[in-house]
């Protein structure tokens, strides 16, 4: 400096700390000791919403939130005995409250200052907001408090619809997004149907569709597998943008799958007017929220699936007491008639004769009737069996022309001989059942299904097979059952045997029916094979034992076995229904065998203690109020070990209840049943275990 060079102008001292004190960017407040605002900078008056000087004179237990105000005189006080510069707020979290009541997250540095010998107190207080680390947090609170909400709801609600009008709200209102829509697949797997949503746009109203194909925005999303975000939609190159994003002023997006025990149901996505606006954090938000979305709807299915199922357990208990009743009336009915058939009144009249037959195979009808009404609740004793395939297949055929959709075209091809296999028939006619509901369901316009039938020497290397049928591969049996229907795609195909999984909507299916097809053929040491393709119809193979040895039918007729039937026969008959119990005496009696009947268990049993000669104990197994019928064969032979039994029943072998590892050893004979079965289960009986008396 020269000694021509003037002097810098000092500020006046109290003008500089003026200056200082406007120009701080941390909001400043001095105290007095009675804590009013003595002044406050304008960083101060920005922050906590005031005007300029509105804030001087203020006591500063106005920018004290509500819920800590009463104690913060407290912390005042505190200060005051022992002042110095130190930061507040080390153990929690510290807010303000500005003008319009609403609070800001701040830091706060006191420091005492003494002016014209009174103490007074500087504040310094940062808004923290702000800050980029502060604000995630914040945002990610948030973020967790909205999931822990639909976790309530979810917990609490049973109504799949009601989750899904809330989800989109309320993803829509955590993200401060402008639309968010819930697409969820259908069962085709071929297009999408709007479940749920907010700020729809034109043409995306609830229930609409689009194809499932990626160059759609939920599509592209499904194609991924994965979530995917959309920066800008006016730059997107990956997919086709629909037109009315772009006219709904929409720009940026991220949709996430819905995933449903590792199968993708759906598409969650979200919109916004704002580029660039999800990241990484909306992105696990919006998975959260999939997440419980997928496990309600997955929940609710269970819970429609497992209430379908007691309705079906239900049915099932009804149908097999109904069809009880009606066997008991079928065998007075059936006994009845081949008493007329064989009565000497009739043996000439060229009239009757033929409406008598005509009833006896009406009776025989309802006898098979009440056999599929067993099968279905599950009452019927269930047995591998010969079985001609062909006969059973067009017997299969004739019913679907008369139940299943007139517009269903129903073609049976069968080879002309070597169809007899070993297989149960109830379950084998079930699951063909099973099989053409589903072809039915497969072909909503109509179409055709046909059954083919023919004997091969094993299966294909892909078809599923019980492990000890797959390394013996003997003669089989072949059944193919194909639709022109809509077909499978290969993900639906692969789990088509997977209990409780069905592409069908909610409320039409159990998921149960392939499952409990592919138990049969495993039961039966066979194997079953789906071919498929979307669009091109379905084809289910099946493959079954064949029958070795001789191939022929059973004679249709089998002469009355009273040959075999020991002459004398005593025969205990307990039946507890009268007509019924009189049809079975006029049969044995009829037989040769010599009848002693009994309506009631214990009225038998108390006969039979006295001494009464018994070779035969013949009983139906529910005798009505008190001890059954499996019961009763069990005490007797427990003191008659030589005492032959055979049992009758309208239910099945469940009814004997007998102890686990020591199932009962007698046969069931089936209501209704002709004279000539009868006949041939007592020299069954007889033969197996015979009388004392008769040795």
């Amino acid at each position: 400096m020269t000694p021509d060079t003037p002097a810098p102008a000092v500020p006046d001292e109290g003008s500089v700390y003026r200056g200082l004190f406007a120009a701080y960017p941390d909001a400043l407040l001095l105290s007095d000791p009675g804590g009013h605002i003595v002044l406050a900078n304008p960083a101060a008056e920005r922050l906590l919403g005031y005007g300029a000087g509105e804030m001087a004179g203020l006591s500063v237990d106005a920018l004290v939130p509500d819920a800590i105000r009463s104690r913060h005189a407290g912390y005042r006080e505190a200060y005051s005995h022992s002042p110095r510069a130190r930061p507040m707020g080390a153990q929690m979290e510290l807010v303000a409250r500005r003008r319009d009541g609403t609070e800001v997250m701040v830091e706060i540095a006191l420091s005492p200052l003494q002016l014209d010998a009174r103490p007074y107190v500087v504040a310094s207080v940062r808004g923290i907001e702000a800050y980029p680390r502060v604000r995630q947090a914040l945002q990610r609170a948030r973020y967790s408090e909205f999931v822990a909400q639909m976790g309530r709801l979810a917990v609490d609600t049973r109504d799949p619809q009601q989750l899904l009008q809330q989800v989109p709200a309320v993803a829509a209102d955590a993200l401060q997004a402008d639309a968010c829509v819930v697409f969820l697949l259908e069962a085709s797997r071929l297009e999408f149907h709007v479940a749920g949503g907010v700020g729809l746009v034109l043409g995306e109203g609830l229930g609409s569709r689009l194809p499932n194909r990626p160059d759609t925005p939920p599509g592209f999303v499904l194609a991924q597998g994965e979530a995917v975000t959309v920066a800008d939609f006016r730059s997107e190159q990956r997919f086709s943008v629909p037109a009315s994003y772009l006219v709904h002023g929409l720009v940026s997006a991220m949709g996430v799958p819905l995933v449903d025990r590792g199968q993708i149901i759906g598409v969650l996505t979200v919109r916004s007017r704002q580029p660039e606006r999800f990241g990484a954090d909306e992105r696990h938000f919006l998975e959260s929220l999939s997440n419980l979305l997928a496990a309600s709807l997955q929940r609710s299915q269970s819970e429609e699936a497992l209430a379908h199922a007691q309705r079906m357990e239900s049915v099932g208990q009804l149908t097999g007491g109904i069809a009880h009743d009606f066997n008991n009336l079928l065998t007075i009915i059936q006994g009845n008639l081949q008493e007329l058939e064989d009565h000497p009144s009739l043996a000439g009249d060229d009239a009757a004769q033929p409406l008598v037959a005509a009833a006896l195979r009406a009776s025989r009808r309802g006898a098979e009737l009440t056999g599929k009404l067993l099968a279905f609740s599950r009452r019927q004793q269930l047995s591998p069996t010969d079985i001609d395939v062909g006969e059973l297949v067009d017997s299969l055929a004739d019913m679907l022309r008369r139940t299943l959709d007139q517009r269903i075209r129903i073609v049976v091809n069968a080879a002309p001989s070597g169809l007899r296999c070993v297989a149960d028939a109830g379950q084998l006619e079930s699951a063909l059942l099973n099989i053409a509901i589903n072809a039915r369901d497969a072909m909503p316009e109509g179409g055709t299904l046909s059954f083919a039938c023919e004997p091969c020497l094993g299966w294909p290397a892909e078809a599923v097979a019980e492990p000890a049928a797959a390394a013996r591969q003997d003669a089989f049996i072949r059944i193919t059952i194909t639709d022109t229907g809509h077909g499978m795609t290969d993900a639906v195909r692969d789990r088509v045997f997977e209990p409780f999984f069905t592409t069908k909507e909610l409320g039409r299916g159990t998921g149960l029916g392939m499952s409990t097809v592919y138990g049969f053929v495993k039961q039966s040491h066979g194997s079953i094979h789906v071919k498929t393709a979307v669009g091109a119809g379905t084809s289910v193979v099946l493959y079954l034992p064949r029958l070795k040895g001789e191939t022929e039918p059973e004679a249709s007729a089998v002469p009355v076995a009273t040959e075999g039937i020991p002459g004398g026969l005593a025969v205990v008959l307990v039946e507890d229904d009268p007509e019924v119990r009189q049809v079975m005496r006029r049969f044995l009696q009829s037989l040769g065998c010599q009848v002693a009947e009994f309506a009631h268990a214990e009225t038998a049993l108390a006969v039979l203690a006295t001494g009464q000669r018994c070779d035969l104990l013949l009983t139906d197994i529910a005798l009505g109020v008190g001890m059954r019928g499996s019961e009763l064969a069990r005490q007797v032979r427990g003191k008659r070990p030589h005492v032959a039994v055979l049992l009758m029943s309208g239910y099945s072998a469940e009814l004997l209840q007998a102890p686990v590892g020591s199932p009962a050893p007698w046969e069931l004979l089936r209501k209704p049943f002709e004279r000539d079965e009868l006949a041939r289960a007592i020299v069954r009986a007889v033969t197996a275990n015979p009388p004392a008396s008769l040795t």
